[in-house]
C-alpha cells in the first residue's frame, strides 16, 4: 500500500520548489487593524521576520472572528455556463479528457450547468480567484417536501479539478438535500493563468497560504447566507485534505454549520506540510531556509484546526471523522490525535476508517467504501436534524407559552 501510495504522490512532475516568502502583504489589512503595523514595517532579517509571523499568528487565533469577518457580497447571481475540468496535471490521459470535453461543449453534446458567482470580500491581486464559484446542486422539490430545506457545502481536496466530488453532491440530491460544490480559492476556474496546480492555495510563502484559508472559511459563511435566502434551514460541510480543514475553521466559526464530514482529518497545517508526501516540495523550501517542524508549526498556527477545538466543540454538531490507515499525506498519528481531541472535548463524533492512503483513497474500491461513508452519515445526520424542531419553531413556541403564563 505505501508503495502504491507513493507512486500515486509523485507521478505528477510538475510540482515546483518556491523560495521561503513571508507574505506580510497579504495580511496587511489585518496588521493595520489590530495596531501590529503593516506589511511596509516588517522586519527584513529572517529571524525578525519570523518572530513577528508567530505572534501575527497568535494574534489571529486569539482574534478570530474579527479575521474570519466579512461585509456581505451583493453580487450574488446563478451562471448558466458547461462544465470544465480545469486540470492539475499534464498525464497524457487528463489532457485527452480536457480536450474530450471541451469538445463535446463545442458540438453541443455537454449540458449546462447552474454555478452560484459573488465577489469575496476577501481580495487578491487575482481578479480570477476573488470570482468565488460554487457548482450548484438543487435537490428536486419532491425530494424536499415535508422538512426542512438541507443545503451541504462541498470542499474538495487541494489540486482537485473541477470534477472532483460532484458525484457526492448528486447522491446528497438523491436524499434531498441541495449543494453547492465550492471551488477553493486558487483552484480551477479560479486559478490564475501563470500556475498549472493550486499552488497559491498551499506554498512557501507563509502569508499568503494564511490569507488563502482565510479567504475559503469567509467564501463559505458567504455560500450559506446565499443558501439562507433561499430558504434553507439547515447546513452541512464535507471537506477532504485540504477542504477538511478549511471546513473545520468555518465550522468554528459559523454555527449554522450543523452536519460537519471530514474526510481526512490533522491537527496542525504545519506538521502536514512538513510530513506529508505531497508537501515534499514545500518542506524543501522551509529545510533551504532553515526552518524546522516545530517553528512551522507555529507559523501556521492561526490556520490549525488545533488552534479552535474548542470553538467547534462550543456548539452541538453532527460530526464524521474519516482517515486512512496507510495515509502519507496526513499522518494517521495526526488524524488520531483528532479524534482523541474530540473525545476529550466530548464532541458528538463517527470515526470510520480506511485500509488504503491518501491518495488510493480515489482508487477502486476504496473511493466506493468512502463514499458509503460519507453519503450514509450525511443523510442520517440530517434525518435527524429534520426530526428536531426548528429553531424558528422553539422560538414561537416559548412566545405562546410565554403569552399563556401572562394570561
Amino acid at each position: 500500500m505505501f508503495a502504491w501510495e507513493t507512486a500515486l504522490t509523485t507521478r505528477d512532475e510538475n510540482r515546483v520548489v518556491r523560495p521561503v516568502e513571508w507574505g506580510f502583504e497579504w495580511l496587511d489589512d489585518f496588521l493595520r487593524s489590530h495596531h501590529i503595523g503593516s506589511a511596509s514595517h516588517a522586519p527584513t532579517d529572517a529571524k525578525g521576520a519570523e518572530e513577528w509571523m508567530t505572534v501575527l499568528n497568535e494574534v489571529v487565533v486569539r482574534e478570530s472572528d474579527s479575521f474570519f469577518s466579512y461585509e456581505p457580497p451583493t453580487d450574488y447571481r446563478l451562471e448558466e455556463r458547461h462544465p470544465q475540468l480545469f486540470p492539475t496535471n499534464v498525464r497524457p490521459e487528463t489532457l485527452a479528457q480536457d480536450a474530450k470535453l471541451k469538445a463535446m461543449a463545442a458540438d453541443g453534446k455537454l449540458k449546462t450547468a447552474p454555478f452560484l458567482r459573488f465577489t469575496s470580500p476577501v481580495r487578491t491581486p487575482y481578479s480570477e480567484n476573488d470570482l468565488v464559484n460554487a457548482r450548484w446542486y438543487p435537490a428536486p422539490a419532491e425530494k424536499q417536501a415535508g422538512k426542512p430545506k438541507q443545503a451541504m457545502i462541498v470542499m474538495p481536496q487541494w489540486n482537485a479539478d473541477a470534477f472532483s466530488h460532484n458525484a457526492l453532491c448528486s447522491l446528497f440530491n438523491r436524499f434531498g438535500i441541495s449543494a453547492l460544490r465550492l471551488s477553493k480559492p486558487y483552484h480551477d476556474i479560479r486559478r490564475p493563468a501563470e500556475l498549472e496546480r493550486s499552488d497559491y492555495a498551499v506554498s512557501s510563502n507563509i502569508g499568503r497560504t494564511i490569507a488563502a484559508c482565510r479567504q475559503a472559511v469567509i467564501d463559505i459563511r458567504c455560500c450559506l447566507d446565499w443558501l439562507e435566502a433561499q430558504g434553507y434551514e439547515q447546513f452541512g460541510i464535507l471537506g477532504t485534505s485540504l477542504g477538511s480543514c478549511y471546513g473545520f475553521i468555518a465550522s468554528a466559526h459559523d454555527a449554522r454549520l450543523r452536519v460537519n464530514a471530514f474526510n481526512h482529518a490533522s491537527v496542525s497545517f504545519g506538521d502536514v506540510a512538513w510530513t506529508g508526501q505531497s508537501t515534499r516540495h514545500i518542506r524543501k523550501a522551509f529545510e533551504d531556509a532553515g526552518l524546522t517542524q516545530a517553528r512551522l508549526h507555529k507559523l501556521f498556527a492561526s490556520v490549525s484546526p488545533e488552534s479552535y477545538m474548542e470553538r467547534f466543540a462550543a456548539t452541538a454538531k453532527k460530526v464524521l471523522v474519516v482517515h486512512a490507515t496507510y495515509d502519507l499525506t496526513f499522518l494517521r498519528e495526526y488524524s488520531l490525535e483528532v479524534l482523541r481531541r474530540f473525545s476529550d472535548l466530548g464532541i458528538d463524533f463517527v470515526s470510520k476508517v480506511l485500509p488504503c492512503g491518501h491518495y488510493t483513497t480515489g482508487e477502486t474500491p476504496y473511493k466506493f467504501i468512502d463514499g458509503w461513508y460519507l453519503g450514509s452519515f450525511v443523510y442520517k445526520a440530517f434525518k435527524q436534524l429534520a426530526e428536531q424542531p426548528s429553531p424558528a419553531k422553539v422560538a414561537i413556541e416559548n412566545l405562546r407559552d410565554e403569552e399563556l403564563l401572562s394570561r
